[in-house]
This record gives structure tokens, sequence and C-alpha cells, in this order.
């Protein structure tokens, strides 16, 4: 019976999604292993949950946005996460300061450019930061990353917008542009949507 929902997939995909399933376990024991202390410049609404997600994954967080501090965390911690859900000028600087800071200490970057395209204060500083700090990864929904990719696009808040919805007839198309985007800013690229997309510039 569990093995009904693969019945019509092919031995390679089981192979593949069997490979993946190992993978992830490697990775979640790598940080167990590791405790890393990471570095979370976030949005205020879900900062309890990201403290809480890093704690039982075995890392150790910690929150700092303001620019007296943010280079010295960042240099004592292993990774750093920005989140511009809930922007303010007070901390843009701050963003910069800790992303170079980690890109000097070849740190892993994450940058959730949370709202892109619906205002130009959150357009304006994804874009400053896609220009300024080289981020391993940068995770949005569909809209955010048309924003960060093509300059505009239509949103619908920090929701994507319908428009853009990603199903199976367009699904190759929304790969290949994930495939550009992560070629042009050396990133993975992680599209969050009813079918999620991992892309760097060769795999999706």
């Amino acid at each position: 019976r569990e093995w009904e929902p693969f019945r019509n997939l092919s031995f390679g995909s089981i192979n593949n999604l069997y490979r993946e399933k190992n993978m992830l376990k490697e990775m979640l024991a790598n940080v167990r292993e590791k405790t890393p202390l990471i570095h979370n410049i976030t949005n205020y609404v879900t900062v309890n949950d990201c403290a809480n997600i890093l704690l039982a994954c075995g890392a150790s967080p910690i929150m700092a946005d303001d620019i007296g501090e943010v280079e010295e965390i960042t240099s004592i911690c292993t990774g750093l996460n920005i989140n511009i859900g809930t922007l303010n000028e007070r901390t843009i600087a701050s963003m910069i300061a800790a992303g170079k800071k980690a890109n000097e200490l070849d740190h892993p970057t994450v940058l959730d450019p949370v709202g892109a395209g619906a205002s130009k204060l959150r357009t304006q500083t994804a874009d400053e930061l896609l220009k300024n700090v080289k981020f391993s990864v940068i995770r949005g929904n569909i809209s955010e990353i048309k924003t960060l990719y093509l300059g505009s696009t239509s949103t619908k808040g920090v929701d994507a917008d319908v428009a853009d919805f990603i199903n199976k007839e367009n699904l190759p198309q929304t790969v290949k542009f994930a495939k550009e985007f992560a070629k042009e800013t050396g990133s993975v690229i992680v599209i969050t949507s009813a079918i999620d997309i991992v892309a760097d510039a060769e795999t999706a």
C-alpha cells in the first residue's frame, strides 16, 4: 500500500526520490553534528518561527539587525539569512553590511525577497542587495522571483499573483527562467508554489 503513489513512476524516478530522501537525511545529520550559529535579519512576523525551526534542525539562531553589531555578529556565525518581510530604512544598511561580511567570510547566505514588486522600497532594496551581496540561495514565490529577474511583474502583496500560478503547462517555461536567473546570479533559485522549483544554472 505504501508504494501505491509510486505505481506510475519509472524505476529511475523512484531511484531519484530515494537518493533525494537520503541526501536530505545526510544534510540534517550534518547540521545536527556541527550545530551552526545562524545570523538572521528577518521578518518580525515570523522571527520566533525562524528561531524554533533552526533549533529543531539542530542549529542555533541569533537575531541582530542593528548596524552597530551586524558585521560582528556575522563574523561569529556560519550562515546568514536575510528576509525583507518587515522592511524599514534602518535595517537596509544592516542587511547590506551583514551580507558583505558573510561574503568576505565565505558563509552561505539566503535571501527571501518578501513582497518584492509590492512597493518601490522593497523592489529597490532587493535589487540593491543583489548588487552588493552574492547569495547562495534566493527563495521566493514566483511573482517575487519574476520581479527580481524581469524588473517588474504583477503581485498581490506578499502572495504570488494568480496569473503567475505554476502548473504543468507552464512548468518548462518557468524552469527555464529559473535556470537563467540562477546563471545570472550564481545562486540556487527556490520558487515556492503548488509545484516547487529548486534550480541552479544546469539542473532543476
